[in-house]
């Protein structure tokens, strides 16, 4: 692939639905990844009753890991302990260090901001290069911490205020709030339209991501707009397939059924492409990345992890797109607004004889191209649920959901 034609996600890659059997951080479970965290940076953890979450607010009210069983279960977001250790360095120290370009914290959901690639890029300063040398994650999305304003036994709410300046100049004055919210067993099964009965254990929680104008000038496509962009770190299993059901139909009216080119062409043992449905490794050796256009997606996302026994779900609000999707591409693009809404990444080795970045393995959502007038508000909802249970009592939840069971989702690759 030429260097100018590398896309987004380059440095960390790019949430829709995740699972995942262990961690490969080292941790002990949920538990022991809190205690850890806590040593290090300020951590919320928002229960109800087993289930919990734990935000780190310094890290942009990000969702770092979640469980089901907050005193004894698994933790569901990949962890990144020696960056964490590490901290925030000095200028000095950052020269020539992965920090330079971003801090790797991991987490299984945060808060970012497209487009990263192109004219209207925020990852690349005015005349710089499309090149990982020139890649720079923007402060308020990597070490501007985010202030939590309330706090309740099951919600926390962050706000911040930053500016940016595109690839092309354009300068934006912006707003954010983000809120986290736990969903009990009652609000998922009416989310997804399933029962989770006896035998289930499940935690289920919810971002509600609003992004405001508050300059005196109209954000416009012909100076570039921004788009919410939530993303996740889990960690990788040989046993976990990621399933994107997508709307069937011709090409010439809803586009190519997937992007697998982002970073070369997704060889067939790691994608599998049906009519409604694709099947893609999340195992953590081989870097690769995929994307679903926002005429295919049907908001939902999901994968399976067959050693856990642990079915991920994610969905996110679908609203109307009228200036389309940001397109986060590394080079100058046609179309800078025919952008993916659900991607999919897979870790591995960047390049011959380089260590992988974690492996993890990460999902993605996106809101439409904000074009938003002064005082306007973008907002992106994103739900993550992670179910597990038996067989028996998952199949018929995923054959609901995804349209497919767990048969065939494990016998796809």
């Amino acid at each position: 692939m030429d260097k100018n034609e590398r896309p987004v996600g380059w440095g960390v890659a790019g949430t829709a639905l995740c699972l995942l059997a262990g961690n490969a951080s080292g941790s002990g479970g949920f538990a022991d990844d809190v205690d850890f965290m806590k040593q290090h940076t300020p951590v919320v953890v928002l229960e109800d009753g087993e289930a919990a979450v734990a935000v780190a607010p310094d890290y942009q009210g990000r969702v770092m890991t979640s469980t089901y069983d907050r005193e004894a279960g698994p933790s569901f977001g990949w962890i990144n302990r020696p960056v964490i250790e590490k901290g925030f360095l000095s200028d000095d120290e950052n020269k020539g260090k992965l920090e330079e370009h971003i801090y790797i914290f991991g987490g299984e959901e945060r808060f970012w901001l497209g487009p990263e690639g192109g004219q209207y890029a925020i990852f690349f300063k005015p005349g710089a290069k499309f090149e990982f040398s020139d890649w720079r994650t923007p402060a308020v999305i990597d070490t501007e911490p985010f202030e939590l304003v309330e706090k309740t036994p099951t919600s926390a709410r962050f706000k911040h205020a930053a500016e940016l300046t595109n690839y092309t100049g354009t300068r934006f004055e912006l707003g954010i709030e983000r809120t986290v919210k736990l969903l009990g067993r009652k609000e998922a099964s009416e989310q997804l339209e399933v029962e989770l009965g006896e035998g289930i254990r499940m935690v289920g929680y919810e971002t509600d991501n609003r992004l405001t104008n508050t300059g005196s000038r109209a954000w416009t496509a012909e100076t570039g707009l921004l788009s919410i962009w939530i993303l996740g770190m889990y960690n990788p299993s040989p046993e976990t397939t990621v399933v994107v059901p997508f709307k069937a139909g011709p090409e010439e009216e809803l586009g190519p059924k997937v992007n697998d080119a982002y970073f070369g062409k997704v060889p067939a043992e790691y994608l599998k492409v049906e009519e409604d449905v694709l099947f893609f490794k999340g195992d953590g050796t081989r870097r690769g990345k995929i994307g679903v256009t926002p005429q295919r997606s049907k908001g939902i996302a999901g994968s399976y992890d067959a050693a856990g026994k642990v079915l991920n779900l994610v969905t996110y609000n679908v609203q109307a797109a009228p200036d389309g999707f940001v397109n986060s591409m590394w080079k100058m693009q046609e179309e800078p607004y025919a952008g993916d809404v659900i991607n999919a990444y897979n870790d591995g080795s960047p390049e011959p004889g380089v260590p992988p970045l974690g492996p993890f393995y990460e999902l993605e959502t996106s809101s439409p191209a904000a074009a938003l007038k002064p005082g306007e508000t973008m907002r992106h909802v994103q739900r993550t649920f992670h179910i597990h249970g038996t067989e028996e009592l998952l199949d018929p939840i995923a054959r609901r959901v995804l349209g497919v069971g767990l048969e065939e989702i494990n016998e796809a690759l």
